[in-house]
């Protein structure tokens, strides 16, 4: 599926403060959001929410090392049910939410996601870092609008003081107007003092989406949150939607399932339809298809 809006970048800036110890990073990834709604077709309230959670995953990954990976998953008692986001080292995201038709009144003009996830349920973080396990982690929701729970989650497993900003924006007619966030931590030896600091400076600047809105770049935003501290910006980071399904893939999958449940299915359906949750790419095998793998076992 080629939706041509990743042809316009969304990327993410690093930058340093070593003398005060802090570091922080400022994603745009409107596009990368506008891809998913196109691809999961989702309603409002659903598109906020996984864009949020897209964006979360992005900012994870830019804490990554090379050739490592990350997992998100939001469980909750709301309407949405669970979302679920990977992100890798080089900037590739993808992401679905369960119940994608899920959109609910505003409150206060604003989308009610935590309303949407549900106030009680879980924070899922699994990192493959290179090791012979998974790394895993949950808390319990306590904020249910995605930035919040990010930031409780890498207080209380990594123990480290974070300061998170997500947003996203829509048109009137849905599609997404600006979306991206912001991501403050301390370096080693993590004293916290400068990121709350730069917490307080995040509530007083305006939303990241409006900053975004106006043409704003996460350079010159993160040069505006760290206006008082030496700092360096590092490289910039290439963040789109990319999934790494594809058609061999799938067919490993079907070619596992075994002669008897391909036999089922061509004598039920006929052909096998297979549609990726993460990206929605539909891929079809015919009945030729299944008999030639039926051939080959």
């Amino acid at each position: 599926m080629d939706l041509g809006v990743t042809e316009l970048k969304d990327y993410m800036y690093l930058a340093l403060a070593t003398e005060q110890g802090v570091r922080g990073y400022a994603a745009a990834t409107t596009h990368l959001v506008e891809e998913a709604r196109q691809r999961h077709n989702t309603a409002p309230t659903a598109t906020v929410a996984l864009g949020r959670a897209l964006t979360a995953a992005a900012l994870m990954g830019g804490l990554l090392k090379v050739g490592q990976r990350v997992a998100l998953k939001w469980e909750g008692t709301g309407p949405l049910r669970k979302i679920v986001v990977e992100a890798d080292s080089n900037g590739s995201l993808r992401g679905y939410v369960a119940e994608p038709d899920v959109d609910l009144p505003l409150v206060a003009g604003e989308y009610d996601v935590p309303a949407a996830i549900g106030q009680a349920g879980l924070l899922t973080v699994v990192r493959d870092l290179g090791l012979p396990e998974l790394a895993e982690g949950t808390v319990h929701l306590v904020t249910s609008d995605i930035g919040g729970d990010l930031a409780f989650f890498l207080e209380q497993s990594d123990q480290v003081a974070t300061a998170v900003e997500i947003g996203v924006a829509l048109n009137e007619d849905g599609s997404v107007a600006a979306a991206g966030g912001i991501l403050i931590q301390p370096l080693p030896p993590y004293e916290a003092g400068t990121v709350e600091q730069l917490k307080e400076r995040l509530q007083e600047m305006p939303p990241i989406t409006a900053l975004l809105a106006e043409g704003q770049k996460p350079e010159t935003i993160l040069d505006e949150v760290f206006r008082d501290l030496k700092h360096t910006l590092l490289s910039k980071y290439p963040v789109r939607f990319e999934c790494n399904c594809s058609r061999e893939r799938t067919y490993e999958a079907l070619v596992s399932l075994g002669r008897e449940e391909i036999q089922s299915i061509l004598d039920g359906e006929g052909q096998a339809t297979v549609n990726c949750r993460y990206c929605h790419e539909e891929y079809v095998f015919t009945r030729e298809d299944l008999e030639g793998i039926l051939a080959t076992m």
